[in-house]
């Protein structure tokens, strides 16, 4: 007899989620985890608070989950955000929902939910090792049958599950362990990449840290290819930094950055901001003149100061082909017309991202064309199933990788418990 039904490697969003399906069916199940802290890149998630699930509609998750995320309409068939909701606020961790559908613990901290989870593990009876770095999965007869440790100990077990993420965020524990783990079954590993990562320029006015730390708020971040067609578009706040942009769409836009560049084999790529979404160059060209009429005598950068960032005013004026100094009532309606086309499409280019190391969301990992959707166990090693990160799904930040985690960690658990007790 093995020495355990069920053995989850990574205790990570999928890997203690994985934990609480299987011992909610009984199984008898090992969390293994090199760390010494269990649910480590929970605790950080939501910058400190923990955005435990998105409340948006099915179909609209899955717009928000770009990598892959059709592949997960059977996972969310067990167990989607819904369920997650139910679930915290039956453990006594009451949410509230914040800006587009980020539901987050009352409380503000993650800490409660990650005890919480940590609990319910406990309480199922699941036995944990941490501190215990796994070596390698074993096989035997072509079906996964246990694990060995760094250490040199042998723990058999009828399923495994591996839960243990790709490579962003290297210091919660998430160095790419079981990707030669999968390999081993015979899996294929496709490119592994940054996403939700911050953007890199080489522009002057970057290298110059004329902008760093500049936020801007409500404008929309675009990526566009080379014949000029916009790719993707995301609305809200961004930021200046010494190496190119950063803060919500930047990240979102970045895994974009890198497609353009591997379809079209180019370095840089354009992106465009527009300052104001929801007006029209007409009615943008309406409000410059307002401004200038109003102060006809002062110098054009003046009078714009209530009206954009000041610290940009003069890149903007620059690209428009306006000097600085002019005053008001020397600029001709052709200068107007240009700035407001400027404000509506500021171009600059990006010539990259930052590292995996520094991303918040790994893209790529193991083929999902070798893995059942409807229970994440694999096509080529059966008793071998996979979850969360590791799998080559990914989504944008706001409560959506971190339902994939759950949703995926619960439906191995629940069919690796069945496949151990059929």
């Amino acid at each position: 007899m093995p020495d355990y039904d069920v053995i989850v490697i990574g205790g990570g969003p999928s890997g203690l989620m994985a934990c609480v399906a299987a011992g909610e069916r009984g199984a008898s199940v090992l969390l293994v985890d090199k760390g010494d802290k269990l649910g480590r890149k929970l605790g950080i998630s939501g910058g400190g608070r923990c955005n435990v699930t998105n409340a948006k509609e099915q179909d609209e998750l899955i717009a928000n989950i770009p990598g892959n995320g059709r592949f997960l309409y059977s996972a969310f068939q067990h167990w989607n955000n819904r369920d997650i909701m139910t679930f915290f606020e039956g453990l006594g961790i009451p949410l509230k929902e914040e800006d587009n559908g980020r539901m987050f613990p009352v409380t503000d901290k993650a800490s409660s939910v990650v005890n919480a989870l940590i609990g319910k593990v406990r309480e199922l009876g699941t036995d944990i090792l941490t501190n215990s770095p796994v070596n390698r999965v074993l096989f035997e007869n072509h079906h996964a049958a246990g694990i060995e440790l760094k250490s040199g100990r042998t723990i058999t077990s009828s399923c495994v599950i591996v839960a243990t993420g790709g490579q962003s965020v290297p210091q919660t524990g998430s160095t790419g362990d079981g990707y030669p783990w999968a390999e081993a079954a015979g899996h294929t590993i496709t490119e592994l990449y940054p996403t939700e990562v911050p953007i890199v320029s080489t522009e002057p006015w970057i290298a110059s840290k004329e902008l760093q730390g500049l936020s801007l708020r409500d404008v929309e971040l675009s990526v566009w290819n080379p014949k000029g067609k916009r790719i993707i578009a995301h609305r809200g706040d961004m930021l200046f930094t010494h190496f190119g942009v950063s803060g919500p769409i930047a990240l979102r836009c970045s895994q974009f950055i890198r497609q353009v560049q591997r379809k079209f084999d180019i370095v840089n790529v354009d992106m465009a901001i527009d300052m104001f979404p929801d007006r029209s160059v007409p009615e943008l060209e309406r409000e410059i003149r307002t401004y200038l009429e109003e102060e006809p005598r002062k110098s054009i950068k003046n009078a714009l100061k209530g009206y954009l960032p000041e610290r940009m005013i003069p890149l903007l004026l620059s690209r428009a082909g306006i000097d600085s100094d002019t005053i008001c009532s020397g600029i001709s309606n052709t200068a107007v017309s240009g700035l407001a086309a400027t404000l509506k499409k500021f171009m600059f280019r990006a010539s990259g991202t930052r590292s995996l190391k520094e991303a918040f969301v790994t893209g790529g990992g193991v083929s999902l064309k070798e893995i059942q959707p409807k229970t994440m166990e694999s096509k080529l090693m059966p008793g071998l199933f996979f979850c969360g990160e590791i799998l080559d799904i990914h989504g944008y930040t706001g409560g959506y990788n971190i339902t994939a985690a759950f949703s995926t960690g619960y439906t191995a658990g629940k069919h690796a418990a069945e496949a151990a007790s059929g």
